[in-house]
């Protein structure tokens, strides 16, 4: 119960975050932070595919619904949730994958680092090519992905520091 009581305060503050207050920034016109993701990150490992993947759908349709964006953050993020344990693979032993919630106390800073900016690249890439949905300007596109990317890493890095 504790654990469900959990994921649902994170889904609603870092919905309502994401929709009154994130989706207006724009950085320097290229980079909107992301942060909603952070919930997909910080679930546990031993989350069932399919929970993962129903979670992941409902903030995605959730963040679609308030911001206008017709299934493209569902997607997304049900993408992240559904590649979220291969890519922790990339970066950590399997012994420290046991039961584990993912985070820089647990994971240790560098490989949190790599861990959130790979998902956080990854999530950004698809999101803003669906959205763009052209490649007329392939570096206008390149800028908004990495721009993104690196202001959402920055963002879930002091969200994590903060949820310590």
């Amino acid at each position: 119960m504790k654990k469900y009581t959990e994921i649902i305060s994170l889904f609603v503050g870092l919905t309502l975050l994401q929709v009154l207050l994130l989706n207006n920034i724009n950085l320097f016109g290229y980079g909107t932070p992301f942060v909603y993701i952070y919930l997909l990150l910080r679930m546990n490992t031993e989350t069932k595919p399919h929970e993962m993947m129903l979670w992941a759908f409902c903030l995605g349709l959730t963040i679609d619904i308030f911001s206008d964006t017709p299934g493209m953050n569902a997607a997304t993020s049900v993408l992240l949730a559904f590649t979220r344990n291969s890519i922790l693979k990339l970066y950590t032993t399997h012994d420290r994958l046991e039961d584990c919630k993912p985070g820089i106390r647990t994971l240790g800073f560098d490989t949190y680092l790599k861990y959130t900016f790979t998902c956080v690249l990854l999530h950004s890439t698809v999101l803003l090519t669906i959205e763009l949905f052209s490649f007329v300007n392939i570096w206008m596109l390149i800028l908004k992905i990495l721009a993104s990317a690196i202001i959402t890493t920055v963002c879930i890095i002091a969200v994590e520091q903060f949820n310590r």
